[in-house]
């Protein structure tokens, strides 16, 4: 038996010193290895110690992450390490590689680590100071929602550095019944592009199902507007519209021109919407 211990010490210390010698190819190979026995609080301090050398390729960092992560997931005996870990992936989270940075601070959301959504929201707030891409850093804040978030993902709608970020502001506005009139315009907004004023219907629907109602019909009487929208609205009134709808004769009539002059999805549309509400 105390072979058997001393055995497996000697196998540690030799895992341990692979993963930090060696070519890259080795030192990975050695760290995919430990894997299997990642539950060993000596294997996971050389995981830790790798991740944290920056010096270290960044094959050998990555699979060190990727080893760490497979163990805080798989292993029974990794809570004793936890705080450590959690630490460790902190200690990185600044780390020069664009690449270490985005899946370190997505470890760290998914864990709902205050840490990362003070740095997620200070590199929204202070470009200069971004770990990672703004829609990223939007993105990252949807796991732990704060409704500190809420206004800087505002700003980044009225204000966005690009395209992607102002689809991922608006994504995560889609749980804040307060942003309900920025959705409002941006779903009657013509010059806006289809995705967007599909995702302000979307969030409408969620924060204030009546007020898409409304726009919903109004939209459907515009004969101005798109055809994207005009499918957007049949749906929303089709799947989640109240009866009285077919009460409604000036939006029915509509609906029945949409039928025969309109593009073939709107005409699949208004036949559905049709058959559910015509008396």
């Amino acid at each position: 038996m105390a072979k058997q211990r001393k055995s497996r010490k000697s196998s540690r210390q030799t895992s341990s010193k692979a993963m930090s010698t060696g070519t890259t190819r080795e030192r990975v190979a050695a760290i995919k290895s430990a894997a299997v026995t990642t539950g060993n609080a000596a294997v996971l301090d050389s995981l830790m110690k790798v991740l944290r050398d920056r010096d270290a390729a960044m094959d050998v960092r990555l699979a060190a992450l990727q080893s760490l992560g497979a163990a805080a997931f798989a292993s029974p005996d990794f809570a004793s390490k936890r705080g450590d870990y959690i630490a460790t992936l902190r200690s990185v989270a600044d780390d020069p590689d664009a690449e270490l940075r985005q899946r370190v601070l997505g470890i760290l959301a998914r864990e709902k680590d205050g840490f990362a959504q003070k740095k997620l929201m200070e590199g929204l707030q202070h470009p200069d100071k971004a770990l990672v891409l703004p829609q990223k850093a939007l993105q990252l804040l949807g796991y732990d929602i704060h409704a500190d978030a809420y206004p800087i993902a505002r700003e980044i709608v009225r204000n966005p550095p690009n395209p992607d970020a102002k689809r991922e502001a608006l994504r995560l506005l889609a749980a804040d019944p307060a942003s309900a009139p920025t959705f409002e315009t941006l779903l009657r907004d013509k010059r806006e592009t289809p995705e967007i004023r599909q995702i302000s219907a979307a969030a409408l629907h969620a924060i204030k199902p009546e007020s898409l109602q409304a726009h919903a019909r109004e939209m459907l009487l515009d004969s101005t507007d798109s055809d994207d929208m005009h499918q957007t609205s049949l749906t929303a009134l089709t799947e989640f519209g109240n009866p009285a709808v077919s009460s409604d004769q000036p939006l029915m009539n509509r609906v029945r021109q949409l039928r025969t002059q309109s593009s073939p999805q709107v005409q699949t549309s208004a036949q559905r919407f049709l058959q559910r509400y015509s008396k």
